[in-house]
């Protein structure tokens, strides 16, 4: 009467695999959604950056808008204005804009 169902530790078949398959799923969700996108876009940007060369016109993360007059190793040179330069670093370019973008401003 006051003896409860005892029930073995293994009985239940398949339990632990339905107990991570929600989050196997999240991490499959969070993966496609967020990491691979963002994995994508950060190629995406070091490609940019390696293909820079004199005379492409680009905007860095400042939003100062200029045309490269000079590319070394880790530092570019940009002309925002008649006979102004300035040195900013690679990573500081933000994106690249089509040729004569600057000229439409």
């Amino acid at each position: 009467m006051f003896i409860s169902n005892a029930y073995a530790a293994g009985a239940t078949t398949g339990g632990d695999l339905m107990s991570f398959l929600p989050l196997v799923v999240i991490f499959v969700l969070f993966f496609f959604m967020i990491i691979r996108p963002q994995m994508k876009a950060a190629k995406a940007q070091r490609e940019m950056i390696t293909a820079l060369q004199k005379g492409d016109e680009v905007v860095t993360s400042g939003g100062i808008v200029g045309k490269v007059t000079k590319v070394t190793e880790s530092f570019v040179s940009l002309e925002i204005a008649a006979n102004t330069e300035i040195t900013v670093q690679k990573q500081a370019v933000q994106s690249a804009l089509p040729k004569g973008t600057i000229k439409s401003l």
